[in-house]
């Protein structure tokens, strides 16, 4: 495979469909898509999905999700006609957690908090991106500063992989632009405030004008990521 110069060369002038389709027919590679389902994620769905792209798509079921996200991922399922595979935590591991610290650790502590975010997904999305050489995602770089300081093509040293973020550079209008012309399904809760979604006890509602992602983790300080995407210093 190219080098991530080179990919980067490939890839600067490509839209988010010709950069998916580019990934799609390189033979070698096994490509995987993990969704959270989010808007972005939602997205990227379309186009694997429109443009039945050899891409295989994953999610993490981390056992604390919105009711409306599983809703969500019903209808995905059944408007596109695909398989999503899920990956959970692994049972032995969450009722360690649960008998020892109880349900709700994640509050006391940051490290309590990436204790959970550890066992409900960062080792779940280990086994989600098993044989993988390309690891797709919903990135955007303005949903934070901290992402601003990563690339479009990055190479994953955690998973040994590439990993692709095709809606790097869009815009919130882009992207909603996309959604209402294509009639993507998207989660009823964006339309409550809440633009990122995670665990349902991890997540709030933000008012407008506030930081994408202050709503994840909000009793926290800034900087804020569950351990699922490494970000340069």
């Amino acid at each position: 495979m190219k080098d991530l110069a080179t990919l980067r060369e490939v890839l600067k002038d490509k839209t988010a469909e010709e950069g998916l389709a580019f990934f799609s027919d390189q033979k070698e590679l096994v490509v995987k898509f993990s969704s959270s389902l989010g808007a972005e994620d939602q997205a990227i769905t379309s186009i694997i999905a429109n443009l039945k792209l050899n891409i295989e798509i994953v999610t993490l079921d981390t056992g604390r999700l919105f009711q409306e996200t599983y809703d969500l991922l019903d209808v995905t399922r059944v408007k596109y006609n695909i398989d999503i595979t899920s990956f959970s935590p692994q049972g032995e591991a969450i009722e360690t957690l649960v008998s020892n610290k109880g349900p709700n650790s994640f509050y006391l502590s940051v490290d309590n908090r990436k204790e959970c975010c550890h066992i409900r997904k960062v080792e779940p999305l280990k086994r989600a991106l098993k044989g993988a050489s390309v690891w797709v995602t919903g990135i955007r770089s303005e949903q934070s500063a901290n992402r601003q300081l990563m690339d479009s093509v990055e190479w994953d040293e955690q998973h040994q992989l590439i990993k692709y973020h095709p809606l790097f550079h869009w815009t919130q209008a882009q992207l909603d632009d996309f959604i209402n012309k294509h009639r993507i399904p998207v989660n009823g809760l964006h339309q409550k405030g809440f633009p990122s979604i995670g665990c349902a006890p991890c997540t709030r509602a933000v008012e407008k004008g506030e930081d994408p992602r202050s709503g994840r983790w909000w009793w926290e300080g800034a900087a804020k990521e569950c351990g699922l995407h490494e970000v340069k210093q």
